[in-house]
């Protein structure tokens, strides 16, 4: 998924107006038949329980849920409040989310969409569509096939790249395509899984190759527009439109029209969308990729396609309560044996909210999950809770099962931090003279990241990035080179706090540095650089 942390042409207004069209289509219609229409074994008390429970164990601000169910849009309703302001207003069924890794679904059939019309095939070389297409290996430059983009089995490790999307990256496309020959592979082509956000980019790249539009304008007019999903958009919101969630640790601050630019992680986390929006969105895929008043937005072959087991990864500790024996991705899904039904979903996290999907084929049965609030535990326990209500009739108590991976996975990162972590009594910080730290300020340059600038401030060594708008942060000493550094924006970057470990030639001169981030943010890929100084300046 990516993570926390637009464009050419806008259609707000369209969303908008799909919106109230789908606001008065539910009025219609009322709350009667709610509990009767949804699929057996889930029911609308159950669904308000599980959301409210979810809320106080997690302390989610503002919820969104949505039910299709042969072939209808069954269920949409708002929880709680758009920000973590008290003074927000409420969620509804409107009310945009960013929906993060979800995006992927999105960029995965605006690729069927070129597949159906011949201008593409998913056996393809990337390097003969998009002749700018490079990775390290040769051989594998030559052998990548469109397919590989989608399938998280490249080679590259495990969020390789993500700092060059996120953590207040300014990367165009063009940079990320640029700067991929740079990238270290750490596994085997088509062997290893490690989610990959970065190919997701290089895919929206090949869209925007093939259709002579930008990514945000092909799947703004061809999925979103073309498929008539009330509120929901390929851009980032901007000032003006009111009912707009904010995420965690957002000032919820909607930058003017005028000032919105065309990010890189677009095709790969970009897409902002209502339940209602995303309701419709299933209904269109589980019919087949068609809409319900008959418009082909993707063929059936493409779909199943997408649907289709493409690359094997490994089982979750939770498989042997939900009976799973395999789990694979497909494009831009997982999908896994669920109950003895198959299950198709995906999750997305970004801009402090997090989004599930989650689909029942032989139930006729799909669920769509929004939240405000950084925490995948939160979306977990609503739609594994719903999931296994369809499925079975009956479920385990899911939000005390994350609640307790929870509790484990912060009294651990708290045992570390207070027994082997940075600044422990095992291994307290030293202070060091400003002479010593002279000796690493200047300029350091990666391959692939750019620029990075060591600097003094009021006697403390500061490291900054090129192409980010406020990565910046304070390095406290530990013994044999080695620095923690901590970022500024606290509220944002301060589960990214990275190792730096300096290097020196033979003669004690500081040539350049590696790091490791000290927490476990896979998306802060730090370790995939190795900047060398090229200036004391």
């Amino acid at each position: 998924m990516a993570r926390t942390r637009n464009r050419i042409k806008h259609h707000a207004g369209t969303a908008l107006w799909h919106g109230t069209l789908a606001v008065v289509l539910l009025a219609l219609c009322g709350a009667v038949g709610h509990a009767a229409t949804l699929p057996d074994g889930l029911t609308e008390q159950q669904i308000d329980d599980v959301v409210s429970r979810t809320q106080q164990a997690f302390q989610v601000p503002g919820v969104a849920v949505g039910v299709i169910h042969d072939g209808k849009i069954v269920f949409a309703k708002g929880y709680g409040r758009k920000a973590e302001d008290e003074k927000s207003g409420k969620v509804d069924a409107t009310t945009l989310f960013a929906i993060g890794s979800n995006s992927k679904e999105f960029t995965a059939t605006a690729l069927a969409t070129l597949v159906d019309e011949g201008k593409l095939k998913w056996t393809d070389r990337v390097s003969d569509v998009m002749p700018e297409f490079r990775v390290a290996d040769p051989w594998i430059t030559r052998e990548f096939r469109v397919s590989d983009l989608l399938t998280h089995h490249s080679g590259m490790g495990l969020g390789a790249g993500d700092l060059m999307l996120f953590s207040h990256s300014t990367f165009t496309r063009k940079d990320v395509l640029a700067a991929l020959p740079y990238m270290p592979f750490t596994g085997r082509f088509r062997a290893d899984y490690a989610y990959n956000n970065l190919l997701y980019v290089v895919a929206g790249a090949l869209v925007e190759k093939i259709s002579g539009q930008t990514w945000e304008q092909y799947v703004q007019t061809h999925l979103i527009d073309a498929a008539a999903l009330p509120a929901c958009q390929s851009t980032f919101p901007v000032k003006g439109q009111t009912d707009v969630a904010a995420g965690q640790g957002s000032d919820g601050v909607l930058p003017d029209r005028s000032a919105r630019k065309s990010v890189a992680m677009a095709p790969a986390g970009g897409v902002w969308c209502s339940v209602n929006g995303m309701n419709r969105w299933v209904q269109t895929l589980m019919n087949g990729g068609q809409t319900v008043d008959g418009r082909k937005i993707i063929s059936l072959a493409q779909r199943d396609a997408l649907w289709a087991p493409h690359a094997l990864l490994p089982l979750p500790d939770s498989a042997t309560k939900t009976q799973s024996h395999f789990r694979a991705y497909g494009y831009g899904w997982f999908m896994e044996d669920f109950f003895g039904l198959k299950r198709v979903w995906h999750t997305g996290t970004v801009s402090g909210m997090v989004s599930y999907v989650s689909m029942l084929p032989e139930k006729n049965t799909g669920l769509v999950v929004l939240t405000n609030h950084d925490d995948h535990h939160a979306t977990y326990s609503i739609a594994l809770t719903m999931s296994s209500l369809i499925a079975t009739g009956k479920t385990e108590d899911w939000v005390s099962y994350w609640q307790d991976d929870v509790k484990k996975a912060e009294e651990k990162a708290a045992k570390e931090a207070s027994t082997t972590g940075p600044g422990s009594p095992a291994r307290p910080f030293i202070s060091l003279p400003v002479s010593d730290l002279k000796d690493y300020v200047g300029l350091y340059h990666d391959a692939w990241r750019g620029d990075i600038r060591l600097s003094l401030k009021d006697n403390a060594l500061v490291m900054s990035f090129s192409k980010a708008n406020g990565l910046s942060g304070t390095l406290s000493a530990l013994p044999h080179d080695l620095f923690v550094a901590k970022w500024q924006d606290r509220a944002n970057d301060a589960s990214d706090d990275s190792y730096v470990q300096f290097e020196r030639d033979t003669s004690g001169k500081v040539t350049g540095f590696h790091m490791q981030v000290v927490g476990s943010d896979f998306s802060f890929d730090a370790q995939d650089m190795h900047p060398l100084k090229v200036s004391d300046q």
